[in-house]
């Protein structure tokens, strides 16, 4: 079966106690002259692992895992090319335990309760530990997972488990509490040229037959984003590149000859998925329109959904920008409605503009405070019955009930506002809405102090020095249109709609 590894996976049920071999007696397909340079490199032992520091001090659960020492279940979780797999290997090669290696990808729950059973039995009779490895483990179903804890509890087998995504979302928790979490980092580029320059001198790599020029060697590394697997694939490439044109250097011409294009790191169904998502939000939110952009670009090049990325953008103008500029959900939405009506690749003119409109936009984050309080009260018991003069009062009967007694109809006001109470009794004088000062909304928190005082019923403050400009309430005036400014009876200051 094949592996997203560094080197094919063997049949679970072949896979013996002896050590690795040359045919490949530890579950792993034999390391061949004409296997990929990836997995010719891989490490032969814990020292030559390089890019762990952090999991590699003496006493560490991963030294203490490929030494063969108290026995652990482990997780280990990592981008590709990070060395999982390699680990894997490392373990398969200790002498006294019986190793067995499967692929979430083809494996079910049949191969791992085969496997289960078998290293029961050896056990019972004195024979060697048994150490399971499941690449993927992600992939694998909960009833798949469940198959597996209570072989982990009692250590029947020693789980050795490797995946590329996020462990809290994609293994179970049961499973993910009997093991111990390793998490292995991209590779930065300085490990990455060191194991470039290892591929070309050793001898299971390129003998020193070639050389590698410096442009190339950039090359390598900034296409390889930290993944070792594709470094040496790419280098793989460009030396065949070069022997085939009877020359004795790999340059960069030749790299980028054998190498078209950098694949994307993004798995729409993986962890970098919630990533890229993630940074795409907080340069909008931060306004960093340019790195959103990036982005942006980044999402549609790995085929992400568009309409997932439309959905994004209607949720953060109302959730980052809402009233600081009113007009962004309208973008939002249109920019959504062309992604179904237009479609890819023409839709992403439509996702830029409305990424920059809302990356450069005034921000304001008080429709999301503002209904997250109201929530929180409402789920905190709060509130109480519908005040009796806003119950519904059009069927027969209503009345009788005394339903809608005392409503005071806005529009009979010349303000369109009226001093009424509409919340329920204990949330009377509440705020949940706090508006910023930032674009649009500046009218609106200069509006609103107006309004909850009339509606509420109290007497307006007395005016400071500096408050040369009073305030419309929804732009009407007791007076009507001519109206150049006073106060009404209540004593709250109005001026036409021209001076606001």
């Amino acid at each position: 079966m094949d592996s997203d590894a560094l080197f094919s996976l063997g049949e679970p049920a072949a896979a013996p106690s002896a050590p690795a071999g040359p045919s490949g007696v530890d579950g792993f397909t034999a390391v061949g002259e004409d296997s990929p340079l990836p997995v010719r490199m891989r490490p032969a032992s814990i020292d030559e692992l390089v890019g762990q520091d952090h999991l590699l001090a003496p006493g560490a659960p991963l030294r203490q895992l490929v030494g063969g020492g108290a026995p652990m279940s482990v997780i280990l979780w990592g981008p590709p090319g990070s060395g999982k797999t390699t680990i894997a290997h490392l373990v398969a090669r200790a002498t006294d335990r019986r190793f067995v290696a499967m692929s979430a990808l083809s494996a079910g729950v049949k191969d791992v309760r085969a496997v289960i059973d078998t290293a029961r039995r050896q056990r019972r009779a004195g024979g060697p530990q048994t150490v399971l490895f499941i690449d993927e483990v992600h992939r694998f179903s909960k009833t798949q997972q469940d198959s597996l804890l209570a072989a982990v509890e009692d250590r029947t087998v020693t789980l050795l488990a490797a995946t590329t995504e996020n462990p809290y979302f994609s293994v179970i928790s049961p499973l993910l509490s009997r093991c111990v979490l390793l998490t292995l980092q991209p590779l930065d580029d300085a490990a990455v040229r060191g194991l470039l320059r290892r591929a070309v001198a050793d001898q299971r790599g390129l003998g020193g037959a070639l050389t590698l020029d410096t442009e190339a060697e950039d090359h390598l590394v900034r296409l390889a984003g930290g993944d070792v697997r594709k470094a040496l694939t790419a280098l793989e490439a460009a030396a065949a590149s070069a022997v085939a044109t009877g020359t004795g250097r790999i340059d960069l011409a030749t790299t980028e000859q054998a190498v078209d294009v950098a694949a994307v790191r993004y798995d729409r169904d993986g962890d970098a998925h919630y990533d890229v998502t993630s940074a795409f939000i907080k340069s909008m939110r931060g306004s960093d329109v340019d790195a959103a952009l990036h982005w942006l670009a980044r999402m549609l090049v790995a085929g992400e959904d568009a309409r997932f990325i439309a959905r994004r953008l209607v949720i953060f103008a109302s959730e980052d920008v809402g009233m600081a500029d009113p007009t962004a959900l309208g973008v939002a939405t249109a920019a959504a409605h062309a992604v179904e009506y237009v479609g890819l690749p023409e839709a992403q003119l439509n996702l830029a503009q409305a990424v920059i409109h809302l990356a450069t936009a005034a921000k304001s984050n008080s429709a999301t405070t503002a209904i997250g309080a109201a929530i929180a009260d409402v789920r905190a018991g709060r509130g109480g019955p519908v005040p009796r003069g806003l119950r519904d009062a059009h069927y027969a009967g209503a009345r009788g009930l005394g339903h809608g007694t005392g409503y005071r109809y806005p529009h009979d006001d010349q303000r369109a506002v009226v001093t009424q109470q509409y919340a329920p009794d204990d949330l009377v004088g509440t705020d949940y809405y706090r508006p910023s000062g930032h674009g649009a909304e500046r009218s609106v928190a200069a509006r609103l102090p107006l309004l909850r005082r009339i509606v509420r019923g109290l007497s307006a403050p007395a005016p400071r020095p500096d408050e040369s400009t009073p305030v419309a309430v929804n732009g009407r005036h007791p007076s009507g249109a001519g109206h150049a400014g006073g106060a009404d009876e209540d004593g709250d200051a109005v001026v036409g709609e021209g001076q606001q």
